[in-house]
């Protein structure tokens, strides 16, 4: 089979590899689809996310859906061959007591196409891959999988809105309109938010949140354009970067909620927490998702509009224009590699 591997900063390779064996209790599944995620960028053109650096061919990606090519198990839990399904990308570590349902930050857990682990978790970049049967999420009739390949990152955004308390008949602020964010805002429209706004640094990525229902943007620029201050009961912070922290603490109503999905670079950070105390603002992490990706399949299935976050799906034999194109938030939103089609790329033009 062929399969889409990073050695290096730099070195992106499809690879031959063998067909995995499913063995008892797990299923063998044919990948469809398979999104390029930030960290499968940073893979790419560093060698490394953040400390975890690349010490093995590491077969990357963990946003992927197929269909169901063996199900080991026996009885009414099998799967029929061809069934559509997405994967949840995690491997449980060590239960905390007092976090049991959190499993997200247990130590010791894994991700599929991550560095973090000795050896490496190879990642689902590839035609197939063997999962648990845990993991496996079948989707509901009518949901195509080009759609449904934004399960995993959508997980993401509806974990940290999730941690922010829920968005029903909230203000709610969304800073950075990458993938997560653009998801993150898409989801507060769907799910009852009274105001959701954007913002970023660049005009496209705000054009494209405006086309999922968010009704305010904001371009963030030297001259101004930052959201208004104590405006928003909830700001879900996506783009990672350390202004856009103080920004979105200014942006949060007294009493309000920050949630910090963007991953910050590691050591000091300049941020202005002043005003934490005398408006008791509440922030909070979220890191990837413990089952919200089960709600991100219910949601994906009534809302197609989200679907025009995957702006361009590439064949196979064009993946590294894919990474390029990733890369280039001017012009993307989610890209998508096509892992059963090796042909010339197909650019979504909406």
């Amino acid at each position: 089979m062929n399969a889409v591997v990073v050695r290096g900063a730099g070195d992106l390779q499809i690879e031959k590899r063998p067909i995995p064996i499913p063995h008892t209790g797990e299923v063998l599944i044919r990948v469809k689809y398979a999104g390029i995620c930030g960290s499968d960028l940073h893979y790419y053109h560093e060698g490394s996310v953040g400390a975890f650096a690349i010490r093995e061919p590491l077969v990357v990606g963990h946003e992927i859906v197929g269909t169901v090519e063996r199900d080991t198990r026996s009885g009414a839990d099998t799967l029929p061959h061809n069934t559509p399904v997405a994967i949840h990308p995690a491997t449980p570590g060590m239960a905390l007591p007092g976090l049991e349902d959190r499993p997200s930050i247990w130590p010791g857990s894994r991700y599929l196409g991550s560095a973090a682990t000795q050896p490496h978790t190879q990642g689902g970049m590839s035609e197939f891959i063997v999962v648990r049967s845990d993991q496996i999420r079948a989707l509901p009739a009518g949901l195509p999988l080009r759609r449904a390949v934004l399960a995993e990152p959508l997980g993401v955004a509806l974990h940290a809105l999730n941690r922010g308390g829920g968005v029903r008949g909230k203000r709610v602020l969304v800073s950075g309109a990458g993938p997560v964010g653009l998801l993150a805002a898409g989801a507060a429209v769907a799910l009852g938010a009274s105001q959701v706004a954007s913002s970023d640094v660049i005009p496209e990525p705000l054009a494209r949140a405006a086309a999922l229902g968010v009704t305010d943007t904001y371009l963030i620029d030297r001259n101004g354009g930052n959201p208004p201050k104590q405006s928003f009961d909830l700001v879900i912070e996506c783009s990672g970067s350390p202004s856009a922290v103080s920004t979105a603490i200014a942006s949060a109503v007294p009493g309000g909620v920050v949630v910090q999905v963007g991953m910050l670079p590691a050591g000091l950070i300049s941020v202005d927490l002043s005003q934490l105390i005398s408006r008791e603002i509440d922030v909070r992490g979220a890191f990837r998702f413990n089952d919200e990706i089960t709600e991100a399949v219910t949601l994906l299935a009534s809302d197609d509009d989200l679907e025009q976050i995957v702006t361009d799906v590439f064949g196979l034999d064009e993946v590294v224009a894919a990474f390029d194109r990733a890369a280039d938030a001017k012009a993307s939103g989610k890209v998508v590699i096509d892992l059963s089609e090796p042909s010339t790329p197909t650019i979504d033009k909406r």
